[in-house]
């Protein structure tokens, strides 16, 4: 028998043995890990382990006497969990990201790892959302194209990418938490190519698709203009400051005519005197 076929039939062994599992769920979901241990194994008891130490669950020896150890792990798993006494299967509900780690079913008589699940939590991800940033001083090589940034806010261990129909275009990934991830893409305005900017981590993702019509429009002047609503608060901050300056014209003519109103008396009583 060759060294690789040994090696092949010795990991095959171990996860026989141990039954490791890589568990990736989606936070709030409920999630069963099940087992297949005997009725012998159940008699002479089970505990399941959060991390390596841990006991959060187990199954008295001798009986299916069934202990919840709500105040172990800081008390993070307090009635949320369940444990069945025929199967010994541990069930953990409403999950959250703090849920993530090592979980070992253990048999509290021999002291025999009988299976280890490694469980990852992600929470649901947000939409992207595709700003258009169409810079008014342009080049005049670029005075066509538009740029778009598709972000999101307070994500983790997740994937940001820009797609033209199925291809990968750009991609950005972070590990720890993000105040905000963001990617940008430049396209010409009347590009009519699909693209959509997807969010994703290892169970799921959130597509955005981008309609350049209506976030990138030309103007008169060949510049690249924002989008509707970009242009409605610029007329409106325009509005205000136009206000603002006839409020003050209004005023520096009612305070001259009132200086010379004052003038006027003067001259007028020196003249009597």
């Amino acid at each position: 028998m060759s060294a690789v076929v040994l090696f092949c039939l010795c990991v095959l062994s171990l996860f026989g043995v141990f039954g490791s599992e890589f568990v990736s769920v989606t936070e709030g979901d409920s999630v069963t890990l099940s087992v297949n241990v005997t009725e012998s194994q159940i008699k002479e008891g089970i505990s399941w382990k959060f991390g390596p130490e841990i006991t959060i669950a187990e199954i008295e020896v001798g009986n299916n006497n069934i202990h919840l150890y709500k105040d172990r792990a800081d008390g993070r798993f307090k009635n949320r969990l369940k444990l069945n006494n025929q199967t010994g299967s541990l069930t953990i509900t409403n999950t959250r990201t703090t849920d993530s780690g090592l979980y070992q079913l253990i048999n509290t008589n021999t002291k025999n790892q009988l299976n280890i699940f490694n469980l990852t939590f992600y929470s649901h991800l947000p939409v992207p959302v595709i700003h258009s940033y169409c810079p008014q001083n342009s080049s005049s090589s670029s005075i066509s194209n538009c740029v778009f940034v598709c972000s999101v806010l307070n994500v983790r261990d997740v994937s940001l990418s820009w797609y033209k129909g199925n291809s990968l275009l750009s991609i950005i990934s972070v590990s720890d938490l993000n105040i905000r991830l963001s990617l940008p893409l430049e396209v010409e305005y009347q590009d009519t190519n699909t693209y959509r900017c997807v969010l994703n981590n290892t169970i799921t993702n959130q597509t955005q698709h981008l309609n350049i019509t209506q976030l990138c429009q030309m103007c008169s002047e060949n510049l690249c203009c924002c989008s509707f609503t970009e242009a409605v608060i610029r007329l409106v901050i325009s509005a205000l400051v136009g206000m603002a300056a006839l409020v003050v014209l209004v005023y520096d003519i009612k305070t001259r005519g009132g200086e010379q109103k004052k003038k006027m008396r003067s001259d007028i009583q020196l003249n009597e005197g």
